[in-house]
């Protein structure tokens, strides 16, 4: 049986959503067989190997970014009340976790 290689990467618990699934297939992160797969659509067997070529530290970019912005300013969260007003992936509230 084929399945999308988006939905099993969720299905397997690799990443939380089909959105970042996409994001990282279309990157080519996601291996399949050992090999780069690009399209999220792309129709794999159920029972394929599938890798991701190097984990996230958080769930979507944005936490990326925010890392990024804490070591260059060297901002200490530590004690720290934040909101994070934001309709995205979670990655902004990841990272101040």
């Amino acid at each position: 049986m084929k399945k999308r290689l988006d939905i099993l990467l969720v299905e397997r618990g690799l990443v939380q959503s089909r959105e970042r699934a996409k994001a990282l297939i279309m990157e080519g992160k996601a291996l399949v067989g050992g090999v780069p797969s690009t399209k999220a659509g792309a129709m794999v067997a159920a029972d394929s190997d599938i890798a991701l070529k190097e984990g996230m530290p958080f769930v979507g970019r944005g936490g990326l970014k925010l890392e990024a912005a804490l070591e260059h300013f060297r901002i200490d969260l530590e004690g720290v009340i934040a909101m994070d007003v934001g309709a995205s992936t979670g990655g902004f509230t990841d990272c101040m976790l």
